[in-house]
């Protein structure tokens, strides 16, 4: 869907645009009407802050997201090597704080996200992800004050390998 004239900007607001949007309060209220229905299934990501337990609290220094293995710098200053399971997230809220959390509008990235490793690329991009058995995949922001497209929804673009954009318009636009 190669666009000429477009920059990677503007192919990436096309492409967020076609998302379906949802104010953070009525994913929360779902959530609470089914809580057993609902889990977050973002990936922990190099520069999380995390809880070892039995351990201590430290950063995420290195992921191998082949084996599940998380390298940690906890807080006392040690290196230690420990499964996903065994750490987790500290995030400050239970859903993203920012107030609106999107689906995919196209059945073809919601394929992506389920089948591919697009749960731990958009992780990577800085999104938490949570998953409904009924009502599928929302994905949301944990962040304010500073451009998104540049931070998220432009390494997303990327990370998804879409090409809409016109590299040669691109490449007088830097």
């Amino acid at each position: 869907m190669l666009r000429k004239g477009m920059t990677r900007r503007e192919a990436a607001q096309v492409w967020v645009k076609g998302f379906n949007a949802f104010p953070t309060g009525m994913i929360e209220k779902l959530r609470r009407a089914d809580p057993d229905d609902w889990y977050e299934v973002t990936r922990p990501t190099v520069g999380d802050r995390v809880y070892v337990y039995d351990i201590g609290t430290g950063e995420i220094i290195r992921a191998s997201y082949k084996s599940r293995r998380l390298k940690i710098k906890l807080d006392i200053g040690d290196m230690i090597w420990v499964e996903e399971g065994e750490a987790e997230i500290d995030f400050y809220t239970g859903l993203p704080m920012w107030g609106t959390m999107w689906a995919f509008g196209d059945s073809c990235d919601e394929h992506w996200l389920s089948d591919d490793d697009g749960i731990v690329l958009m992780s990577k991009c800085g999104f938490r992800i949570f998953e409904s058995e009924e009502f599928g995949y929302f994905f949301g922001i944990d962040g304010a004050g500073y451009d998104f497209y540049e931070q998220h929804w432009l390494p997303l673009y990327k990370e998804r390998g879409l090409k809409w954009h016109d590299p040669e318009t691109d490449k007088k636009a830097v």
